[in-house]
């Protein structure tokens, strides 16, 4: 039985990555096609065939970087490699909180090895190429010594938290672990932007001018709760700009990138922020946190009923089952699962983008809001007129030109 399960998993691996290919093919051809004539004014022929030229290198290198990947994955699970790091992680403490903290380290730095010659590529090749590309050698190594350590920290604590109630509670633990991992969703979705982005980024109070009069003025007249407006050094790794508002309940704080600031008017980042307010006017963020909390649990109650069974051990090779082995069993056997969730959520993220334009355009204005879309499209070398099937498996937005048309 656990051979069948192996390999299934398998053959969803490499179904997976046959069909995410296939629809990146399928994408890639639209770029053969001529510019839409609702962009002709702004994306020149030129500079769509940079455009071009930049999809193409993406697309190459993630698929090097996914056959990579899936060799590498596949390879381990035939080998039994979760197993070997286990009885590796089990030789170096026989502590089972402390075990589960080494075999993920082992699998992680293994992980982040293996990957960083394609990150470094991406980084100081593909963007460098073509102009989006700030980050200096010394900010790259920075930010990976600081995404280990936070990881470390606050993947540690999690995983220890749920390894002991599983210790604990058995098959039971599954609404305790629950309650602690949406707990810890929502306290980074409510302090990301006072405790987490600091640590990467320099955020700077907006000085006085008009264009933080005019955000203040648009906040009061649709009441919205503004308590901070941030610019943060986006600068300092990438040309590409963005702008979010991040905080719980009543204190919101809104973000702008300065190379936002440098791209577009003062009009069309009104705008832009128009339709992040339509977000929390609209509730879709707390409707979001709700379907991710309830994700969650659905989750946790099918690996609390299937973390002791003994089979989630041996589907990778090991003769005895514990907590990691179950966890990552799990997350292969969950995966069909997630692809489908994903693209529910996706539809779903969709549908409140158009919500989220419609409320700037009723509340602003529908223009500065489809010239700021454009800017950002054009800036970032997006494309245009992408394939359906690429929409449909992995836009969270609504395409520019579906969106300007929902507007006008």
């Amino acid at each position: 039985m656990a051979t069948l399960i192996l390999y299934a998993i398998i053959a969803f691996i490499l179904f997976e990555f046959v069909l995410t290919k296939s629809v990146d093919l399928l994408n890639m051809q639209t770029w053969d096609k001529p510019i839409p004539v609702e962009l002709k004014d702004i994306y020149k022929e030129e500079q769509y065939e940079k455009a071009k030229a930049y999809a193409k290198a993406n697309a190459k290198l993630k698929t090097i970087s996914g056959l990579f990947s899936l060799v590498v994955i596949v390879a381990f699970l035939w080998l039994k490699g979760f197993a070997w790091a286990d009885t590796l992680s089990a030789s170096i403490t026989t502590q089972p909180i402390l075990q589960t903290l080494v075999f993920f380290a082992l699998i992680g730095i293994a992980n982040y090895i293996l990957n960083l010659p394609f990150s470094l590529y991406g980084t100081f090749v593909i963007e460098q190429k073509f102009g989006f590309n700030k980050t200096s050698f010394s900010t790259f190594i920075a930010d990976t010594f600081k995404t280990i350590l936070l990881s470390a920290v606050i993947g540690g604590v999690l995983l220890s938290l749920l390894s002991y109630l599983f210790q604990i509670l058995g098959n039971n633990f599954w609404i305790a672990g629950w309650i602690i991992v949406s707990a810890f969703t929502l306290f980074f979705a409510a302090f990301y932007t006072t405790l987490l982005l600091p640590v990467f980024n320099k955020l700077s109070p907006l000085e006085a001018g008009n264009l933080r009069s005019a955000i203040e003025k648009y906040s009061s007249t649709v009441a919205f709760p503004l308590t901070n407006i941030f610019v943060i050094d986006g600068s300092k790794r990438s040309a590409k700009a963005n702008a979010f508002f991040s905080g719980l309940g009543g204190k919101k704080n809104i973000v702008l990138y300065d190379t936002l600031i440098k791209d577009l008017t003062q009009e069309e980042i009104t705008a832009v922020l128009a339709h992040e307010v339509g977000h929390y006017k609209r509730k879709h963020v707390q409707k979001s946190m709700l379907l991710s909390v309830v994700q969650i649990g659905v989750m946790f109650f099918v690996f609390g009923w299937l973390s002791s069974n003994p089979i989630m051990g041996e589907v990778l090779g090991a003769e005895k089952n514990n907590f990691h082995l179950s966890l990552i069993t799990f997350s292969l056997l969950f995966s069909p699962i997630s692809l489908v969730t994903g693209i529910l959520m996706n539809i779903y993220s969709r549908k409140n983008e158009y919500e989220a334009d419609n409320y700037a355009k009723t509340t602003f204005a529908a223009e500065p809001l489809i010239t700021a879309l454009k800017k950002l499209t054009v800036n970032h070398l997006g494309n245009p007129q992408p394939h359906p099937a690429f929409i449909f498996l992995h836009y969270s937005h609504p395409t520019l030109l579906q969106r300007m048309k929902a507007m006008q």
